[in-house]
């Protein structure tokens, strides 16, 4: 069973990049290593004056601006500072853009979510477009990119970082469209320098090997494990292997180590070894059980090893408020990936049907949303078909 919780946050950060670190709530841990990483919108702001007070805008900024129909009250109310600044590039950058297919609106539009783009030079722009068109099919699928990641694109301190990093992807074996998503979606991963990322992968290899993985089996686990969870080259490799050997530490065996990094997509190596033991030992006094019981409810709900004790209070708590006991928790504690507010959505539209989830088994309420639909649907059919009289005499027209 995946768990959902974790592949749901994985596809959500992916969209939207760390500013919903799940560190703040779930255990999540990155490296401080590489702190100015998580901070590139900072660092482009930092280059320029912040004193909105005694600076008086540009006139010619606005004036070009103004020429391209962008929403000026929009970026006074982002990035004022942009509209400070001595040196401009607006004609410039618009017309970068157009070439590359973009129309008015577009521009437009790119501009006032991402007003830093006019601080850019020409030269730098160039010099992303081409790094970005080693991966893109055409500039039509760039100047797409651009619109719906502006940020990301016009990004360019580390061009260097950049270059030897799609390079470093691609001989690894990642297609163009993976390393696209991981430009516009993770970009911080491109910022490291070539070396860091190339030593969490060989870390990542060599330790595939030690658990036991195969020489044949080892680069398609490795594509698999970057394509699901890019973040995880935001570790570093000392992380990695504490969080390995925290699990063996804990009479996980070298096969069920590798099966809980499938299951949690990577996203064991951001956790820390404080947090998982907690949520261990809270998880061993709520069930009652035993080292190797609480083994097998952690393969069966990795949540129990994700999650911190708080989210895990909460969830059992909403749980016991609905009347289900902590036996049939034990039974099912894949329960525990799902929100007190789904669980009460889901408790709310089974005790509709006249399903009671108090007297049988949990797995009604589990799954992905899909998942319950298709449950409710079986139910809801089951319930609502006419039931068949062997003996009652058949009506049969002459």
């Amino acid at each position: 069973m995946m768990l959902r919780g974790v592949a749901h946050s994985a596809k959500e950060t992916f969209t939207l990049l760390l500013t919903r670190s799940p560190s703040s709530n779930t255990g999540l841990k990155f490296s401080s290593a590489w702190p100015d990483v998580a901070n590139r919108s900072f660092l482009t702001h930092s280059n320029y004056t912040t004193d909105t007070k005694s600076r008086e805008e540009n006139k010619k900024t606005l004036e070009n601006l103004y020429s391209l129909s962008v929403d000026i009250t929009k970026i006074r109310r982002l990035k004022e500072w942009v509209l400070l600044q001595d040196v401009a590039y607006v004609k410039e950058i618009a017309g970068i853009l157009q070439e590359m297919g973009a129309d008015g609106t577009t521009v437009a539009s790119i501009i006032e979510r991402c007003p830093e783009a006019i601080l850019h030079t020409p030269a730098e722009i160039n010099t992303q477009r081409a790094l970005w068109q080693l991966v893109c099919q055409n500039e039509k699928q760039l100047i797409k990119l651009i619109e719906q990641f502006p940020e990301s694109f016009f990004t360019t301190e580390y061009q260097q970082n950049q270059k030897a990093n799609i390079l470093f992807f691609q001989e690894l074996g990642l297609k163009n469209n993976i390393i696209t998503r991981f430009l516009t979606s993770a970009p911080n991963i491109f910022y490291n320098p070539v070396e860091k990322n190339k030593n969490v992968i060989e870390t990542l290899q060599r330790n595939y090997l030690n658990l036991g993985g195969s020489e044949a089996n080892m680069k398609i686990w490795i594509l698999k494990l970057l394509s699901q969870n890019p973040f995880i080259l935001l570790n570093t490799s000392t992380a990695i292997q504490e969080n390995l050997e925290f699990l063996q530490k804990n009479y996980f065996t070298d096969q069920e180590v590798l099966q809980l990094l499938s299951k949690l997509k990577g996203f064991i190596f951001q956790l820390n070894s404080t947090t998982m033991q907690k949520s261990m030992l809270f998880s061993k006094n709520i069930f009652k059980c035993s080292d190797q019981e609480l083994k097998q409810l952690v393969l069966k709900c990795p949540a129990l090893l994700y999650y911190p004790v708080t989210v895990l209070e909460e969830r059992l708590e909403g749980l016991l408020k609905e009347g289900i006991s902590i036996a049939q928790i034990r039974e099912t504690p894949m329960v525990l990936e799902l929100t007190t507010q789904i669980v009460q959505y889901r408790i709310k539209k089974l005790s509709a049907l006249g399903y009671d989830i108090k007297s049988g088994n949990l797995e009604s309420l589990n799954g992905t949303k899909k998942d319950f639909e298709v449950t409710y649907g079986k139910i809801q059919s089951k319930k609502e078909r006419p039931i068949f009289n062997p003996v009652a005499p058949l009506h049969i027209e002459d």
